[in-house]
């Protein structure tokens, strides 16, 4: 299967971001951005943390998203994944992430995109 895998660790993440501390402002961010960057959401969960914090995941019909919150110190870690079936869906996913960057607005960042699978292998093995 061919597909992106974007992860990203934000640093320094304003903790008054409404999206940091509060589940539903964080499910309504990802579902908005999933929605912007023509990816189809199929299902999702978010938790809230007391006293602060969010968890949450998207399931998405390309695969997925999840996101976590510590606002205590300003930290988001960040999940994108998707596959490339029938479209290459690289730019959604990069749609996606960028979104939720521009949002919780970190100080720095470490991000990596992995390509997941090996299309040439796939069709030799079958």
């Amino acid at each position: 299967m061919d597909g992106i895998h974007l992860l990203g660790e934000w640093f320094g993440c304003p903790a008054d971001t409404p999206a940091m501390t509060r589940s539903d402002a964080m499910r309504d961010l990802c579902l908005a951005a999933t929605r912007d960057a023509g990816l189809t959401a199929v299902g999702e969960n978010f938790h809230q943390f007391s006293p602060q914090g969010v968890t949450g995941m998207v399931l998405l019909a390309e695969s997925h998203m999840a996101i976590h919150t510590w606002p205590e110190t300003g930290f988001v870690s960040v999940d994108v994944y998707v596959c490339n079936v029938s479209v290459d869906n690289t730019a959604r996913a990069q749609h996606l992430f960028d979104a939720l960057r521009n949002v919780l607005r970190p100080a720095r960042t470490s991000e990596r995109a992995i390509r997941r699978g090996a299309p040439a292998l796939v069709r030799k093995a079958a």
